[in-house]
């Protein structure tokens, strides 16, 4: 018998096709009267279609959200807040967008609604993450968790491809890693193979054939599973370098963990070998980085930290901060290891299992 811990979070989802329009009544069962509306600029559109569905319930919209949570943007989104006397905050959108509601929670204890737009899982999580002076720093607080997760594929009709597959490759990402998390149980591992394997079953659909709603809403089903998981247990060397390239050279979010995942995932191979069989049944592949790198190709995803904006010569750096102050790992995080891990992810090379034995 294997012992172990399970920690659920109090999340409640309302999950399907015109979920939306149960929005008014679960403000209202929040006990909320002004809510704030999130958004990054790009959505402020359906920012205001959101608003306007609230009516009176409307405070009004905040739509400045931006990758990785600065600091700055933290500050004024909690100012705005305090001025217009909101009581809850409806984040819709991404990570970006609910990470910045979760700024403005952490502060405030103003209760988050979220509507994802993305397969970003940020929904299901206790963890923010706040960049200020050039480095992303995270963390967990109950406080942050949104109460209420409206999920509604038909959100998701004009999501551009190019954002569907790297945010879907995240939510994988998410489940990989909580399969050889140090607090890792039988619970959250039979969510993170299913959401695995949904995810790599329907992304492919959802970016070839835009009006496929089963497909979205297949995807949006992994990305809840993928966030559960990420809610529920600690985060590894994956999550490390996200959260280090991000933060320190502004890399993109789903793209840079799109791009990681795959050798992150090799790294790991053979000090993980039960969560590696969960991978590989999952994505139907006994090879599970090369699986991923695959998968992250046939979804039209970049596949090279070099081609998203990540200098050359700070690799060394980002390989530094990643050692410095490592997350737990199955295997032990080392300099040269990780540098060699960056090297190959920075030119977009398919892992390689004897490459990287040679670098060990």
């Amino acid at each position: 018998m294997r012992a172990f811990v399970f920690n659920g979070q109090p999340s409640r989802v309302v999950f399907g096709v015109g979920a939306l329009d149960q929005l008014g009544a679960e403000i209202e069962r929040l006990g909320a009267r002004r809510a704030l509306v999130l958004s990054t600029p790009e959505q402020q559109g359906s920012a205001e279609e959101v608003s306007a569905r609230l009516g009176a319930r409307s405070a009004g919209v905040y739509a400045k959200a931006v990758m990785h949570v600065p600091i700055e943007t933290a500050e004024a989104a909690r100012a705005v807040a305090r001025e217009l006397q909101a009581d809850c905050c409806v984040a819709i959108g991404g990570g970006s967008t609910i990470g910045l509601g979760k700024a403005i929670a952490l502060t405030s204890e103003l209760p988050i609604l979220a509507i994802p737009t993305t397969f970003a899982g940020s929904e299901m999580t206790p963890i923010y993450g706040i960049t200020a002076q050039g480095q992303k720093k995270t963390g967990r607080d109950a406080r942050v968790l949104p109460k209420t997760v409206v999920y509604d594929p038909n959100l998701l009709r004009t999501l551009p491809a190019k954002i569907a597959g790297p945010s879907g490759m995240n939510a994988i990402a998410h489940c990989v890693e909580a399969l050889y998390a140090q607090d890792a149980n039988p619970i959250t591992s039979l969510m993170a193979e299913e959401g695995i394997r949904t995810l790599a079953a329907s992304l492919p659909k959802v970016v070839s054939e835009p009006n496929n709603l089963d497909a979205k809403g297949d995807a949006l089903y992994g990305a809840w599973l993928a966030g559960a998981c990420l809610g529920m247990v600690g985060m590894a060397l994956h999550h490390k370098l996200c959260h280090t390239l991000g933060g320190s050279f502004n890399l993109p979010h789903a793209e840079t963990h799109t791009i990681v995942l795959p050798h992150a995932t090799q790294y790991n191979r053979e000090a993980a070998p039960e969560a590696m069989r969960c991978v590989a049944r999952a994505v139907g592949n006994d090879d599970p980085a090369g699986a991923l790198y695959d998968l992250a190709k046939a979804v039209g995803a970049p596949l090279a930290l070099k081609d998203i904006g990540m200098p050359r010569e700070g690799l060394e750096r980002a390989a530094q901060l990643a050692t410095e102050n490592p997350y737990f790992n199955p295997r032990p995080v080392q300099y040269e290891g990780i540098l060699a891990l960056l090297t190959s992810a920075w030119r977009g090379e398919r892992p390689s299992a004897a490459a990287q034995r040679s670098a060990a």
